[in-house]
């Protein structure tokens, strides 16, 4: 199993698989230089990315993630003004210190190959780094993969046989699930909702004090990302001109918050939707729910429902994303949540999904409610495209955000008004049909911008 903690991961934007994969797998590589001794040889160290890493690279600030992570940043750690600067720094005087310490010349222009041409088998984000001495002599050559929302393997790891259809199977967590109907059944037999059973699991990496500080973190990392995206003003960097719209929004809401409070919901979840994805697509700091791209609908109705005549509730944060990992869980196991692998369903369908068995969670359904909530949540994100406008994450992901927020809230009214025996599609089957869907999903619409929107809006 692996822990809802995998599941939320705070970095930089604007890409999960784009920008903090490349970023942690810079970084593990010369970390490996160090370990085995070769670091202090290294002259010169050469980067192929591959795919879907290469075709909207440069948009989503691949290029940007894989020289900070060859310099040593963190994505969880990485302030993005102190980034900025480094960047500016190499970009004058074309050095760079491999982990902060070995300092070696390099050029981005001439040392990162962006190679759309070459797409792997394993996975479409490849990524091969290679280490040189000053004779040109190769002293290391690996292949990752960064495999969505923030997660990274290497090319043996992919490679590996897995023993069933589990990421890590034989996990030693005292309710043990492969599946939505194995995470039911652990609900009825331990007589425990789906938050509480997935907490117990979780004490099995940890104690539990250090579980709860890392949920609670994750939603003041959501809360600040949101007040950051009601506060900046401005154009979008990248070319496309797209200004951030949430503060005008934001400032309309509160000025009169009360004035049609059916339609306001509409507003108040598209408001905090859109300002976490326009900080993402600003590079700011944002938590992967469970991508950055999709970064925007977790948060948003985590603010609107969890908050008490201002006051925002910890113990329903709680619920909301230990139920909301739960299923995020179901789907990193059973199919993916890469763009590239799956398309926007992969992204935006799961947070639409995850969003709505915790919002479900709240309003007292039982796990049988929730992973319905979770179906239908995804049942109407079948076949939605990764499609971004010259490669960057912002049309159509920012207003593509917003209105997962409101699907999401939808799904689990939907949920509870249905009673318990009347469910036609069971959460497995909606997700091996998204697995499914995305097999299928021409590469043009699986994040390479060579289809849909990308090729029919013409760039300013």
């Amino acid at each position: 199993m692996l822990s809802v903690l995998d599941i939320f991961r705070i970095g930089i934007g604007p890409s999960s698989s784009h920008t903090v994969g490349p970023m942690r797998i810079a970084r593990t590589f010369v970390r490996a230089l160090a370990k085995s001794g070769k670091l202090d040889k290294t002259a010169r160290v050469a980067v192929e990315l591959q795919g879907s890493l290469a075709l909207t690279g440069v948009g989503h600030g691949t290029v940007d993630a894989t020289i900070l992570g060859l310099m040593g940043f963190a994505p969880d750690t990485t302030c993005p003004d102190e980034a900025a600067v480094a960047l500016d720094r190499l970009r004058s005087n074309k050095r760079l210190k491999l982990g902060g310490a070995r300092e070696i010349a390099f050029d981005p222009s001439g040392d990162i190959e962006l190679a759309g041409h070459i797409i792997p088998d394993l996975h479409p984000n490849g990524m091969t780094l290679t280490a040189y001495d000053d004779a040109a002599k190769q002293l290391s050559k690996r292949t990752y993969y960064s495999t969505g929302g923030g997660f990274v393997a290497s090319e043996a790891q992919l490679k590996r046989k897995p023993k069933d259809d589990r990421i890590n199977a034989g996990a030693r967590v005292p309710h043990d699930f492969g599946s939505a109907e194995e995470l039911l059944a652990a609900c009825e037999e331990a007589g425990l909702p789906i938050a509480e059973l997935v907490l117990a699991n979780e004490d099995a990496f940890r104690p539990r004090d250090k579980t709860l500080d890392g949920i609670d973190r994750i939603a003041s990392a959501m809360d600040q990302c949101i007040d950051r995206g009601l506060t900046q003003r401005g154009i979008l960097p990248g070319g496309l001109k797209v200004a951030r719209r949430a503060p005008d929004l934001w400032d309309k809401l509160s000025a009169n918050p009360q004035s049609n409070e059916r339609e306001q919901l509409f507003d108040w979840l598209n408001c905090y939707a859109m300002a976490v994805n326009e900080e993402n697509a600003a590079g700011g700091r944002v938590v992967t729910a469970p991508t950055n791209g999709a970064a925007g609908i977790i948060p948003a109705v985590i603010r609107f429902y969890c908050e008490d005549e201002g006051a925002r509730c910890t113990e329903r944060r709680r619920t909301f994303l230990l139920t909301a990992g739960a299923i995020g869980l179901l789907y990193k196991q059973r199919a993916s949540i890469s763009g590239a692998e799956m398309g926007c369903q992969g992204e935006v369908g799961v947070a639409c999904s995850m969003a709505a068995g915790g919002l479900a969670a709240l309003w007292g359904a039982s796990p049988q409610q929730v992973a319905c909530a979770a179906e239908i949540g995804m049942e109407h994100n079948l076949g939605l495209t990764c499609d971004p406008v010259g490669g960057l994450v912002q049309v159509p992901c920012i207003e593509r955000n917003a209105i997962g927020a409101v699907k999401a809230v939808n799904a689990a009214r939907l949920a509870l008004h249905r009673p318990e025996t009347d469910t036609r599609v069971s959460l497995d089957q909606v997700i091996e049909t998204m697995r499914q869907t995305g097999l299928d999903m021409s590469s043009k619409y699986k994040e390479t911008s060579q289809g849909g929107l990308a090729v029919n809006v013409i760039e300013c």
